[in-house]
């Protein structure tokens, strides 16, 4: 009997290691009707079970058989609870039971940090941090990359070089986590530092930092050295040509997404979905109809890999842009699944682009039915309700944006200098050199005016006269953000925005004036793409 419990046992935490969650919770089930006499080892695969499956029920009832069998001392076991409890969505128990541990090594507490930024609890993660008696690379690594995923990028980097100046060691993870925190927030200059560390630490052969460093730089608009350390890195897997195109359809640069693609097939690299889900994106973003078909049909039939709904959008998205609404129409209806909101978001923008108002109101009558979460639904909605003319469409929009609890997401730009990120929105006179930022606007915007702009205020909804939809549209957070770039750098140096939105109409043509006028290269990021302005001419040739 003893020698089948043991078999049992060896079971039981060899499908957990394997992976086998849900085998391992069934017979452990059944061990516990037999009478099996539980051990810590046991129990502790079985909770580390139940966080991989998010088993709240399976993983309570383990929990009660730590407590009956008096291993609540186990300092490994309640580690495992509390990061099942915080896995499970219940940060509440997570919290009990970091506060019953009789004993708290390093791991149990850099647990409980990553278990606050699942909840979005920074500053209760911070505190525990700071009151760590010592701390290793793991509650460094678990503090920064919990900021990076929280959205508190500066922070991030700021405890990175609080981390440094420790003396504190710094791994693999470290760099790849402070690369991405560079890479979202298009901190060209710290990035460059961070590279130059990666070299310095002897990290420049690791694959999956040498991947960081290519979206690093292709996230910050510089391809031609995200393409050099690429071809530099000894050692390249799926990801980091996957990495490679996307940044090239982001930048714009469809046809050469397309070479690197074609290169990769070469070298006999399977691409995956993310892989196509670059290309795709890239034809869309380039005006690229039939490579985009080609591609797709590649994908389906070449390698077997069913369309999800993101390659489905790029789909939309290619044929709406280029103005084939019915062909994009009819690909929708033929569609084996159901579309979701951002798919109809994406042909819906298109529609109201090329002002195909018949369209549009069928798109936009669905997407209220479908109850989007994203507040940029129905704000496109909105605004092409009120472009119509449609008052009483434009108010019923907002009405079920009250309803359903949707708030309009708040537009910022930001702007790194002197490795320093500086974050406008729309008005915004919070900064110190506000002063500075609209007096020089004032006599840029004399300028602009002299080259025959007029500012665009078709898309401002507000019932409002004439002169206040100017200033709105005037005050808007990149013209701030690259104001603040022409005082605060050398003339003739290249400055770089990024925007968390798209960047609107007005701004597009203000930023291709500035560039001509102040002779600068001006890089914008929206959530969409990159827009390299110079000479007064932008990258997109206004495919976006």
């Amino acid at each position: 009997m003893l020698q089948r419990n043991l078999s049992y046992a060896k079971r039981i935490i060899s499908l957990t290691n394997q992976g086998q969650s849900r085998q391992a919770i069934l017979c452990f089930c059944q061990l516990q009707k037999v009478g099996f006499e539980i051990a810590e080892l046991l129990l502790s695969a079985v909770i580390r079970a139940c966080a991989r499956l998010t088993a709240i029920h399976e993983g309570k009832q383990a929990h009660c058989t730590v407590m009956k069998r008096g291993f609540n001392r186990d300092t490994v076991l309640m580690t495992s609870l509390l990061d099942m409890y915080s896995k499970c969505a219940d940060i509440k128990d997570a919290r009990l039971v970091f506060a019953e541990m009789p004993q708290r090594d390093i791991v149990a507490i850099n647990s409980m940090i990553s278990g606050f930024f699942r909840f979005h609890l920074a500053s209760d993660a911070i505190q525990l941090f700071s009151g760590m008696p010592e701390r290793d690379i793991g509650s460094w690594n678990s503090l920064i990359s919990g900021l990076a995923q929280n959205s508190e990028g500066n922070k991030a980097l700021s405890f990175f070089e609080k981390m440094r100046l420790e003396g504190a060691q710094v791994d693999i993870m470290t760099m790849v986590t402070v690369l991405s925190v560079c890479a979202n927030i298009a901190a060209l200059k710290y990035g460059k530092q961070i590279h130059g560390l990666v070299i310095n630490y002897g990290f420049e052969t690791s694959l999956p930092v040498g991947n960081a460093v290519i979206d690093m730089y292709a996230k910050c608009g510089c391809i031609g050295d995200a393409r050099q350390c690429f071809s530099n890195m000894p050692f390249k897997n799926v990801i980091s040509w996957t990495s490679l195109i996307m940044g090239y359809g982001k930048n714009g640069i469809g046809l050469k997404a397309l070479e690197a693609f074609d290169a990769m097939e070469v070298e006999g690299v399977i691409p995956n979905e993310i892989t196509f889900l670059g290309t795709l994106y890239a034809c869309s973003h380039s005006g690229l109809v039939q490579e985009g078909w080609r591609n797709f049909n590649t994908m389906i039939h070449k390698y077997s890999i069913a369309p999800k709904m993101e390659h489905y959008t790029c789909m939309i998205d290619l044929l709406a842009r280029a103005g084939r609404l019915k062909d994009a129409w009819d690909f929708i209806e033929r569609m084996p699944i159901k579309p979701d909101a951002k798919l109809l978001t994406a042909f819906f923008s298109s529609c109201f682009f090329h002002m195909n108002v018949e369209l549009a109101k069928i798109i936009g009558q669905r997407l209220l039915e479908l109850q989007p979460q994203e507040a940029g639904a129905y704000m496109l909605l909105s605004n092409f309700y009120g472009r119509i003319g449609d008052l009483r469409s434009m108010a019923n929009v907002r009405r079920c944006m009250l309803n359903r609890g949707i708030r309009k997401c708040k537009a910022f730009t930001w702007i790194e200098v002197d490795r320093k990120i500086h974050s406008f929105e729309s008005g915004d006179r919070s900064h110190p050199l506000s002063k500075e930022i609209y007096a020089y606007w004032q006599e840029l915007l004399q300028k602009l005016k002299i080259c025959g702009y007029v500012p665009n205020t078709s898309m401002v909804v507000q019932n409002v006269d004439e002169p206040t939809k100017e200033q709105i549209v005037l005050g808007h957070s990149e013209k701030l953000a690259i104001v603040l770039g022409l005082i605060s750098t050398t003339p003739g140096s290249r400055i770089m925005i990024v925007k968390n939105l798209r960047v609107c109409v007005d701004c597009h043509l203000v930023i291709a004036l500035i560039s001509k006028i102040e002779v600068r290269e001006i890089t914008a990021r929206d959530s969409s793409r990159f827009h390299h302005f110079r000479d007064g001419v932008c990258s997109c040739g206004n495919h976006w």
